[in-house]
This record gives structure tokens, C-alpha cells and sequence, in this order.
């Protein structure tokens, strides 16, 4: 059985606040596991978004991509995504949008509704932890998590988020890019 909710973590573990996608999918995970919410939801942790990300979404009824933003207002931003046409892309290395473009292109229809919780990092070197601005994001961020996590409804996660907005490309994975 498929999951309803497919969650994206991403982030690169070794780059400070970049691993604010991996930190919230590993501390998700214990969550749901206690709630007894796990197989309601399928985790995927990756250091970025791939075309091969396509193949996860088919049957869900929400998708949901984490990542940090280096110029992402604090703590977080929340809000729900539509696939863009023309962004660009390759193979590798895919902004939230165009995974759900490229979904729109293959399976012939639209994808899941998808939003985009972005949450700010400010540190993001080789090395590095995570800085304590990052663990406090990382707190409001869990918070939201568990409402959303709990009641997997589209217009109760609208109602939570911003409106749909234009690509988040420019705040999504800027402190990755070439990075992974």
C-alpha cells in the first residue's frame, strides 16, 4: 500500500545548516514511529531532488519537500507549489517544481498537491554543525510537522501555508547549489 503523504528531506549532512532536511526527517521519523503514524507516511531522505524523485509520487494524495534556504525568512516558510514549465534542469539536481513538471510530462496529469517547507540556515560550510539558530528553526519547523502529520488533509495544510507562490527555486537549496 502506498502511503497517502510522501515527504522529501534534503541536505547534505556534512554542511552545517544544511542538514536541517536530514535532522527533521531523522527526528519525524522517531515521532510517527511513537504516534503510530509510520505507515501513513513515506520518508525520503536524499542530499537533493532527482528526477528519479518522480517515481515516489504516483498514488499519494500530498507530497512535501524539506529543505534549508539560505535567505529563507525565519524560521520557515510554508507554502504550497505548482509544477513550472521551463525551469531548468537536468537530470540531476531538480528544484521541488520541476520534479512535479517532470511528473506532469511522464505520467500525463497533474502531480500530487505538493508543498515546500523550507526552513532558514545560516551556516552552511564543510564540516560545520548545525548552528544554534538552526536548532531553534529546527524546533518551530517540528512543530508544524506535527500538525501537519496529523491530520492529512489538503485544505487543512492550505490553510497553515501561504499561497500557492511563485518558484521557490530562488529560496529552495540556494545554500546547496553545487554543493551535493
Amino acid at each position: 500500500m502506498t502511503a497517502p503523504l510522501v515527504i522529501f528531506a534534503v541536505g547534505n549532512p556534512s554542511r552545517g545548516d544544511d542538514a536541517i532536511g536530514p535532522l527533521l526527517c531523522a527526528r519525524l521519523a522517531d515521532w510517527l514511529d511513537d504516534e503510530g503514524l509510520a505507515g501513513q507516511i513515506e520518508l525520503i531522505e536524499d542530499f537533493q531532488l532527482n528526477i528519479e524523485h518522480v517515481l515516489d509520487l504516483p498514488g499519494r494524495q500530498l507530497a512535501l519537500f524539506i529543505d534549508a534556504g539560505e535567505r529563507t525568512p525565519g524560521p520557515f516558510t510554508f507554502r504550497r507549489i505548482e509544477a513550472v514549465p521551463g525551469l531548468a534542469h537536468s537530470t540531476h539536481a531538480l528544484p521541488p517544481e520541476s520534479v512535479l513538471q517532470v511528473y506532469r510530462q511522464t505520467e500525463g496529469g497533474a502531480a500530487p498537491p505538493a508543498f515546500v517547507l523550507c526552513v532558514r540556515g545560516e551556516e552552511f560550510e564543510l564540516g560545520a554543525a548545525p548552528s544554534a539558530a538552526a536548532e531553534n528553526h529546527i524546533d518551530a519547523a517540528f512543530a508544524l510537522l506535527q500538525k501537519l502529520c496529523s491530520r492529512l488533509e489538503l485544505d487543512f495544510w492550505a490553510a497553515l501555508g501561504e499561497p500557492v507562490a511563485a518558484p521557490v527555486l530562488a529560496e529552495f537549496a540556494t545554500s546547496t547549489a553545487g554543493m551535493a
